[in-house]
């Protein structure tokens, strides 16, 4: 159920209770502020997680109420992400996210993958400098993308992809290493620039009471 007023927010509320907050977050919008060194900055800085935080407060400066992150879409992917309304709903999610949640993409990938599906699975570690991620042999965490050819075009393929586990980069980095990184994602390895072709579509879960919800937005064009 939506909010009145919701229309005035950046992005559309795609479904809220009194656990949750599920937003279709535009491609450009930061999840969580970036390492900025005072509390001030971080909370000035325009995010998702802030715009929230104004959101659940109605304007009242001295609300103690906020939402709290309990997962991450990179800032140039756009699409279907929650906030829970508690630290206690968030701790439930944060513990139990791989069994209680399932998330879905779509992605525009370059060159034409021959086989019509199949699964990435390796450990993803971040390098020292916390920019990049990919697979080592030792260490890291355990990272699984499974997916499925939707289309082929002449140069590139529409892929629809479930994880398993949600790491950093998980996406980017595992099709990266196949040989297809993401349309416009230059960061891994794509051969121009421009919007990353790469959409959030659908997330499933199970909130605490053991409601089951399944939020879904349209593909648009960002996932090819």
């Amino acid at each position: 159920m939506k909010r009145p007023g919701s229309h005035r927010l950046p992005f559309e509320i795609l479904y809220e209770d009194r656990d949750v907050i599920v937003i279709d977050k535009p491609a450009g919008l930061l999840t969580t502020h970036t390492r900025l060194p005072t509390r001030a900055a971080r909370e000035s800085q325009r995010t998702a997680e802030n715009i929230l935080n104004d959101y659940v407060r109605k304007g009242q400066l001295k609300s103690r109420a906020q939402v709290w992150l309990v997962h991450r879409l990179d800032r140039d992917t756009s699409g279907v992400m929650m906030f829970a309304k508690s630290r206690k709903v968030a701790e439930y999610f944060r513990s139990n996210w791989n069994d209680i949640t399932e998330k879905m993409y779509l992605a525009t990938v370059e060159g034409r993958m021959e086989e019509n599906s199949g699964t990435f699975e390796s450990n993803l570690a971040e390098d020292e400098d916390g920019y990049m991620v990919r697979s080592v042999p030792k260490g890291g965490k355990r990272a699984r993308t499974e997916w499925k050819v939707i289309s082929r075009g002449r140069a590139t393929t529409l892929v629809e992809v479930r994880l398993k586990t949600g790491r950093k980069n998980q996406i980017r980095a595992h099709f990266s290493e196949a040989g297809h990184p993401v349309v416009g994602d230059v960061k891994y390895g794509a051969g121009t620039g421009g919007p990353l072709m790469l959409r959030s579509i659908r997330l499933k879960f199970a909130l605490p009471c053991g409601k089951k919800v399944d939020v879904s937005v349209r593909s648009g064009r960002r996932g090819g």
